[in-house]
């Protein structure tokens, strides 16, 4: 669209606007270079991009793509923000968790750009009757806590509270969360928790303490188990919706009870889907607040979490940029309250030198990037506000099924929402095993001489409930029979690549081949010949067209030469592949399956 200047001088005055089908054309004559034979809205189909729950990512948008109004920051529906001035007067929250207090680890947080505490309290954490002692030196007044206790909950709130009077401070000036969540218990463990005690806990804190929240609504359970982010959204709502009706039966206002909640979503790398998320979040619990006769009440608090399933064990530096990115977004989609999980999350007790990296991440994004000096940077693109309606249709729809079900509760304990979740995350597996989702520094890019970075083992997290899923599980099986052969026999296991032509016809294909075996702990063999390789399998590498000239004679040879097994990195030749070649390694093959029959063939348990 052409907007003249006010002088009326427009630069671009003698050129008509293109329009979007001269863009599809365009489109159509790359696509037919590339051997494909479509045209118009088939050709922008091509270079979709297909998501979970539905969803599908277009090539382009235009003024075209038409979203419902997301209003103004401060104002219904709090697409846009839930505050009228964002996070523009000091950036979001920074919020670190510790489950242990044993290290000043706490007080070195809150002197270096931490703002809150999020505090795992009880089994598996600090002791109930460690807080006084981990929160020694922590300006109550100052600092919020929240906490995360589980079943432990009640002593936990009444030994927080018996802190802040202790140690004289105004009710009012009390900030922070209790961190009641009997239906995210339930969703960790299995066991239901009488939710009276939290009713009461929420009584008093409306009462005595303007603002101190005593539950959160934690999805974090559902996107640990592979829930999608539809998924994520629906559960929250359920929950939420299912505290409303607690609260309200004993006597508290709609006003109240939403005023009780906290939400708790993951943000991962996907950095538009979690930006999209959050605003779509905002969204829905204005709807559910309206709906149930309270407009003015549908502002929902959020803290997002850099997500675990992202984090990996393998080459755990490159989760620094993962949950830079993840940060990134969380504060884009205006998260109120941000928790950057250290590199070392998966791994064991963080050092203080990820403790660090983590609260600096936020500092960096804030003070340096200035990504707060504007309220939801993201607001007007045509994609991010497409994205975010479609992601709140989801949402909203899977929110509906539960209701239908019988409420969160229900579908808790008919096995129902385990088997939504696994049935998502089994689904993505496929794209994790084939690489369409790579993982950088595991199923692409691995390092097999890496030192193995060493923690303190962290305590076991709850469980008996909803399982807990990472990206890398697969591939990291692998790479421990791997490490078990190596500490066994002093090496690893070997594959010998068998490279055909010059180095501009199997670059791509042994580079391919190198990355693929070593995201199984596979080590490749380049140099020398297939006997002085130590391996028992080799691959042959080079472009289709030396295939056909001498794939089958390089075959017989390596098996002459004593390989067992020879793949060939590449697609089969019509009809029955290339003689003496037992199988084929392509872009898309089930890298997973193909590594582990490998390990098989050569032994490794």
């Amino acid at each position: 669209m052409t907007v003249l200047p006010d002088d009326g001088l427009s630069l671009a005055a003698e050129f008509p606007d293109a329009t979007h089908e001269q863009w599809q054309h365009l489109v159509e004559g790359v696509l037919r270079k590339s051997g494909k034979e479509v045209s118009g809205a088939a050709a922008e189909d091509t270079l979709s991009t297909t998501l979970e729950d539905g969803l599908r990512t277009r090539p382009l948008y235009t003024a075209r793509d038409t979203a419902p109004d997301p209003g103004l920051p401060g104002f219904a529906p709090f697409v846009r923000g839930s505050r009228a001035e964002g996070n523009t007067t000091g950036g979001w929250d920074v919020r670190q968790r510790h489950a242990a207090a044993e290290d000043g680890a706490i007080l070195t947080d809150l002197e270096n750009g931490v703002a809150s505490l999020w505090l795992l309290v009880g089994q598996g954490g600090i002791p109930v009757s460690g807080l006084a002692r981990a929160l020694d030196g922590v300006y109550l007044d100052l600092a919020p806590v929240v906490l995360d206790a589980g079943r432990d909950v009640e002593a936990a709130a009444a030994e927080l509270l018996r802190l802040y009077e202790e140690r004289g401070v105004d009710p009012k000036a009390v900030r922070g969360n209790l961190g009641a969540d009997p239906l995210g218990h339930e969703a960790r463990t299995g066991t239901a928790q009488d939710f009276a005690p939290v009713a009461a806990l929420a009584a008093r804190c409306a009462e005595a303490y303007p603002g101190l929240r005593a539950l959160t609504v934690d999805a974090l359970p559902y996107h640990e188990a592979g829930g999608s982010a539809a998924q994520e959204l629906g559960a929250s709502l359920a929950t939420g919706v299912a505290y409303l009706r607690e609260l309200t039966e004993v006597g508290l206002t709609v006003e109240q009870a939403c005023g009780q909640l906290e939400f708790r979503y993951a943000a991962t790398a996907d950095q538009f889907l979690t930006i999209a998320k959050l605003r779509a979040a905002r969204r829905l619990w204005a709807r559910v607040a309206e709906v149930c006769g309270a407009p003015g009440a549908g502002v929902q608090v959020q803290h997002a979490v850099t997500s675990p399933v992202m984090m990996t064990r393998r080459d755990p530096w490159v989760n620094m940029l993962r949950t830079t990115v993840a940060t990134l977004a969380a504060g884009v989609g205006g998260a109120d309250s941000v928790t950057v999980l250290p590199f070392d999350h998966a791994l064991g007790l963080p050092d203080a030198f990820a403790r660090r990296i983590a609260r600096n991440t936020s500092t960096i994004l804030v003070e340096e990037s200035h990504l707060a000096r504007v309220i939801d940077p993201a607001g007007g693109s045509w994609y991010v506000e497409s994205l975010t309606d479609e992601l709140a249709r989801a949402g909203w729809e899977f929110f509906r099924t539960i209701e239908r079900d019988g409420g969160q509760a229900a579908v808790l304990r008919s096995g129902r929402i385990r088997t939504d979740l696994a049935t998502t995350w089994a689904e993505r597996s496929k794209k994790l095993a084939k690489r369409r989702e790579p993982i950088t520094g595991v199923s692409e890019f691995p390092y097999l001489a890496e030192k193995p970075v060493q923690r303190e083992p962290a305590p076991e997290p709850a469980s008996g409930g909803l399982p807990r899923v990472r990206r890398d599980e697969a591939y990291e099986e692998l790479r421990a029979r791997s490490d078990a052969h190596l500490a066994a026999t002093g090496s690893r296991p070997r594959i010998f690549l068998s490279t055909i032509g010059s180095a501009a016809a199997y670059t791509a294909r042994s580079t391919f081949a190198a990355n693929l075996f070593q995201a199984g702990g596979i080590e490749p063999v380049t140099e020398g010949s297939f006997e002085d390789s130590g391996a028992t399998e080799a691959v042959v590498c080079s472009s289709d067209a030396l295939y056909e000239e001498q794939a089958e004679q390089t075959a017989q040879f390596l098996k002459a030469s004593g390989a067992r097994h020879v793949v060939l990195a590449g697609r089969p030749a019509e009809p029955s592949g290339y003689p003496g070649v037992d199988s084929y390694v392509f872009a898309g093959c089930d890298a997973v399956d193909v590594l582990s029959a490998t390990l098989d063939r050569m032994g490794v348990s």
